[in-house]
C-alpha cells in the first residue's frame, strides 16, 4: 500500500525526493499519512481533491484484495 501511494505521488510532483509515507497499522486497519512539498500540494490534491480522492479509491481496491481497510491523509507542510 505505502510503495503504491509513493510510486503515484512521486509521478505527479516535481521533487519526488520530498515525497514521505508514513504508514501505521492497528489490526486490518492502515492508515498512511502523504506529505509532499508545499509547491506540490496542488497536484497531489488536484482540482477540487479529484486527485487525492482517486488515490483513496485505488488503495481501498487494492486493499480490499487483501482483505485491510486503509486511509490515505494528505498532511499539510
Amino acid at each position: 500500500m505505502k510503495s503504491l501511494i509513493e510510486y503515484i505521488a512521486c509521478s505527479l510532483v516535481d521533487q519526488p525526493d520530498k515525497v514521505d509515507v508514513k504508514q501505521q497499522r492497528n489490526g486490518n486497519r492502515i492508515r498512511l499519512e502523504l506529505r509532499v512539498d508545499k509547491d506540490d500540494m496542488g497536484r497531489v490534491i488536484g482540482k477540487s481533491g479529484r486527485v487525492a480522492n482517486s488515490m483513496r479509491i485505488l488503495l481501498r481496491v487494492a486493499a480490499a484484495r487483501e482483505g485491510k481497510q486503509v486511509t490515505l491523509y494528505v498532511i499539510e507542510p
